[in-house]
Formats: structure tokens, C-alpha cells, sequence
């Protein structure tokens, strides 16, 4: 457990996010001064390539709660809010996203639906998406509601990232050996006691979405293959099924065989194309089903390094000295 806990962190994960910073702060400050708890504001630094280190330095002087966590590169969006996890001192935790299309203000309804109902998780739901295009809601139901059918993971479907965790709730986080995670499928998967609450989602504050087209579909399958092995069991089923049409073609090219309506070679030709190919699938299926297993055992790679903790050049900094210390 990390020393000098605080009553709430706050995760910030951030890349590129210059023009909206300010327009942050702006809000969540005084949503966080009325919660009449210690607090820290922990913003994940993915990377970014643009101003958002000099802004969040400068941020820093004028919020004394800022801290800054530097990544060495960009490790992607969920990488960078399991660093803000490992890294987070709350006794809750709060994650949420820089472009204030998830609004500031919920979190003191979440720390107190949380409190008051006693439960370790609150997720943030848009009950109204009428901001996002028509393709992004449409494509958000549909991968939820898959991973519903092909998995146990009860995941909200109009939930994102914006959700509170208990102290207790991040440290089970922490401790999957699963790097390539995605946490808004992982977080429900634990089963720990929930609430929700309900918001209107609004259009990005500033800046450019960082969720193209092709960090989604690279989303869905890191949450299908972490948490479904069906497509693996898809060779499996498709080699029973191959079994079954070779043993129609059997019958099929027996009868045409005793109505002379074969050529010499034709009949065994077919049967041992069709039975080995639905052997070989049945095989493939099987040997999908010990290999997800190992795949998912042994899923151990770092998937993010720490460059810079804002808070750990404090503590190495003398005494007598003050102030932010320069990104490194």
C-alpha cells in the first residue's frame, strides 16, 4: 500500500492534451476543493509531444495538489491509467479523462454514492450519447453486447473509463499479472460490489480525440481475446462441424458409388479430403484451447516504463528547497 495515503486521487490520463488542460483545471478544481477531503490530481503524462509537459509543470506551481508522472513513451491510453493505478495514494480512486467530456462535478456524487451505499466501485454511465456520432454509439452497443455473449464480464454498456475504485478495488487491479489490459472489462470482471451513476456525456472541451478508428478496433480485440476464448473455440466448433459434413459426404459418395456414378479413386479421394480436413480443425481447436490458456498465464510484459514522478523528486529534493522540480 503507498505511504501518505490521500482521501482521493484523481487519474488523469493525458497525451496531447495542451488546449484542454487549462479548461480542466478550471473545472475540476472546485469540484475537488467541495469534497472536503485531501485529494491529489495525478496526471499520466503518455508520452505527449506537444506543450502538455511545459503546461502541466506550470500547472503544477499554481495547484500544489498536481502530480506529474512522466512515461518514457507512449504506452496508449489504458497503459497510462494502470500507471496512474500503481502509482495512485487514494483511499479512492478516480479515473477519468482530460477532455471534460465526463464531467468534473459527478465525482462528489460518486465518493458519495460510494460511502453512502458502501460499495467499492461506482461507474460513470452516459445516459445520453447524443454528442458522439452515430457510428461511435452504434459500434460501442455492439462490442459490449459481444462481450456480454462470448464472456462472464457483466461490463455496463454505455460505461467508459470514468469510474471510482476503492483503495481495495486498485489493489487487485495492481496485482493482475495481465499488462495488456482493458480496464474497463478487468474492473468489472472482479465481481466487487457496484453502483452507477448517470450523466450527460458533452462534446470534447478542446483538442482532438485520441480513439480513432483504429485504436478502437485494436481496444475490441485486446477485450475479446483477454476475455473470450471464443474465436479460438471457433476452430473447435468449425472442426465438428467439418466432421459432420464429411460424414455426409461419406454417405453421400457411397450411395453414388454403388449407383455407378463415380469414376475409380473419386470416393476415397473425397472421404479422406473431407475427414482429414475436420481432423486437422478438431486438432487446431484443441491445441487453441491450451494455447489461449498459456497466452493468457503468461501475458507478463511491462506495458509502460516510468520516466519522471513529480512526487519522488520532492522527497529527494533537500529540505530547504521548494517548488516543482523541472520534468526530466
Amino acid at each position: 500500500m503507498p505511504d501518505s495515503l490521500v482521501d482521493v486521487t484523481v487519474v488523469v490520463p493525458v497525451y496531447n492534451e495542451e488546449a484542454v488542460l487549462p479548461l480542466l483545471v478550471e473545472r475540476l478544481r472546485p469540484a475537488a476543493e467541495g469534497w472536503g477531503a485531501s485529494y491529489e490530481v495525478l496526471c499520466v503524462d503518455d508520452g505527449s509531444t506537444d506543450a502538455t509537459p511545459v503546461v502541466l509543470q506550470r500547472l503544477r506551481r499554481e495547484w500544489p495538489e498536481v502530480r506529474v508522472v512522466r512515461l518514457r513513451a507512449n504506452a496508449g491510453h489504458q497503459a497510462a491509467i494502470s500507471a496512474g493505478l500503481a502509482r495512485a495514494r487514494g483511499r479512492w480512486v478516480v479515473t477519468i479523462d482530460a477532455d471534460l467530456q465526463d464531467p468534473p462535478e459527478v465525482i462528489g456524487e460518486m465518493l458519495a454514492v460510494a460511502r453512502g451505499q458502501g460499495v467499492d466501485v461506482v461507474y460513470g454511465v452516459r445516459q445520453d450519447r447524443s454528442t458522439d456520432t452515430v457510428f461511435k454509439r452504434l459500434s460501442a452497443r455492439l462490442f459490449y453486447r459481444s462481450i456480454r455473449a462470448l464472456s462472464d464480464v457483466d461490463a455496463h454498456v454505455d460505461a467508459g473509463d470514468f469510474r471510482l475504485m476503492s483503495r481495495a478495488t486498485v489493489e487487485a487491479v495492481n496485482a493482475l499479472p495481465e499488462h495488456s489490459r482493458v480496464l474497463r472489462l478487468v474492473v468489472p470482471a472482479l465481481g466487487f460490489p457496484s453502483a452507477t451513476v448517470r450523466y450527460t456525456r458533452a462534446v470534447r472541451a478542446a483538442g482532438e480525440s485520441k480513439y480513432p478508428l483504429g485504436t478502437m478496433i485494436r481496444l475490441s480485440l485486446d477485450g475479446l481475446t483477454g476475455f473470450s476464448l471464443a474465436p479460438l473455440r471457433f476452430a473447435t466448433w468449425l472442426g465438428l462441424l467439418g466432421g459432420i459434413a464429411a460424414l455426409g459426404v461419406l454417405v453421400y459418395a457411397l450411395v453414388q458409388m454403388l449407383l455407378g456414378n463415380t469414376l475409380p479413386g473419386w470416393t476415397s479421394t473425397v472421404v479422406i479430403v473431407a475427414a482429414v480436413g475436420a481432423v486437422q480443425l478438431l486438432a487446431l481447436g484443441i491445441l487453441g484451447e491450451y494455447v489461449g490458456r498459456t497466452y493468457t498465464a503468461l501475458q507478463a510484459r511491462p506495458a509502460y516504463f516510468i520516466a519522471h514522478d513529480s512526487l519522488d523528486a520532492e522527497a529527494e529534493r533537500p529540505s530547504g528547497e521548494r517548488g516543482p522540480q523541472a520534468l526530466t
